[in-house]
């Protein structure tokens, strides 16, 4: 197998208490695994795209179900590295109309924030492959992730790689001596595709577009092409930026929609109401994945991209789980304008 894209970062066991129950409430967790990373490579994997996921996973039981879990949807692990001690958790309360969700993070001295430097072999990695995804999540982890997210983001523009970054700020990692922006500018700096959500360019380097009130669900696409123009300012080696813009009315109830700036042009995609939402975690990496399938599908029409990436993760609110568990079928369907979710016989 030819491998289009690698994805690189961390991917947890991920401890949910059933239905909406409260953690002071559940008496057991429903277990799946997920990751930013790993859920971009599952949604390519389910629109045909090859793609490798690599990580350090310990050598348990838990590493080894971790990579069968992965298998079965189609993505590539052979290299993902076996070492350390423990896998990373992370336990997600899942919220409902005005009760947010809440996630408690347990990833302290996994298996992949004790990697280093030249562990992995990333000429090895990038052999044959025209694409690298990474996130804001893994260089937020620890200092020696932010060196090997470097390592490998160098190593892919030196490859001629295509290289995306999701800004993906994490309040709750970002605590070991560095500033967000002082980690990711050099990051970014080789990166040709920048993705973030309405607040994470102003979270990270403190671009912000004008009169924009996210917690009121005030989201004017129109506004955002001021961050496309100074992302792009501030890093003139990106060719496009893209940004989710959803409009909190409740945690179960959110508008969903996004922009795609190229220098020129902002392009406006189309405004989904999700009226109830299943489980929006995983969410953005639907979009990323989106936006790099529709990169490499359509090439000279960045619109599609836009709207095949908003129609995607759209779906994704309705699916249990960090994964988007969606076909490429079901996304042009959707796109078409069937909103209907009619039984299909």
């Amino acid at each position: 197998m030819k491998v289009k894209v690698v994805t690189f970062g961390e991917i947890m066991l991920r401890l949910s208490p059933p239905g909406f129950k409260r953690f002071t409430q559940t008496r057991s967790f429903d277990a799946i695994y997920g990751g930013g990373e790993a859920n971009v490579a599952v949604s390519l994997a389910n629109f045909g795209i090859p793609v490798n996921y690599v990580t350090r996973l310990p050598e348990k039981e838990l590493g080894d179900g971790c990579i069968q879990f992965l298998r079965q949807y189609g993505v590539g692990t052979d290299k993902i590295l076996r070492g350390g001690n423990r896998l990373g958790i992370y336990f997600l309360e899942i919220g409902s109309t005005q009760r947010p969700s809440k996630v408690i993070y347990d990833r302290a001295n996994s298996a992949i924030t004790t990697a280093q430097l030249g562990m992995f072999d990333w000429d090895e990695i990038f052999d044959g492959a025209e694409w690298f995804h990474w996130t804001g999540i893994t260089p937020a982890i620890a200092q020696n992730l932010a060196e090997i997210c470097l390592e490998a983001a160098k190593t892919a523009k030196d490859k001629g790689l295509t290289v995306s970054c999701d800004l993906n700020y994490r309040s709750k990692l970002w605590n070991y001596g560095k500033e967000p922006s002082e980690v990711m500018s050099e990051l970014v700096k080789y990166s040709d595709v920048a993705i973030g959500n309405e607040e994470d360019a102003d979270k990270v380097f403190g671009i912000k577009a004008p009169d924009t009130d996210v917690t009121s669900g005030k989201v004017d696409a129109q506004k955002y092409k001021y961050v496309g123009e100074e992302l792009m300012k501030k890093f003139p080696n990106l060719k496009y930026v893209a940004i989710t813009l959803r409009g909190s009315i409740s945690a179960s109830h959110n508008t969903w929609s996004g922009v795609l700036y190229d220098g020129n042009t902002l392009y406006l995609g189309p405004q989904y109401d999700v009226t109830h939402i299943v489980d929006r975690v995983g969410g953005g990496d639907a979009f990323a994945a989106g936006i790099i399938y529709g990169y490499l599908s359509y090439k000279n029409a960045p619109q599609k991209w836009l709207n095949f990436a908003i129609a995607a993760s759209c779906l994704k609110h309705t699916i249990i789980g960090d994964f988007n568990l969606v076909s490429v079928d079901e996304v042009l369907k959707l796109m078409g304008g069937d909103t209907s979710g009619r039984v299909s016989r």
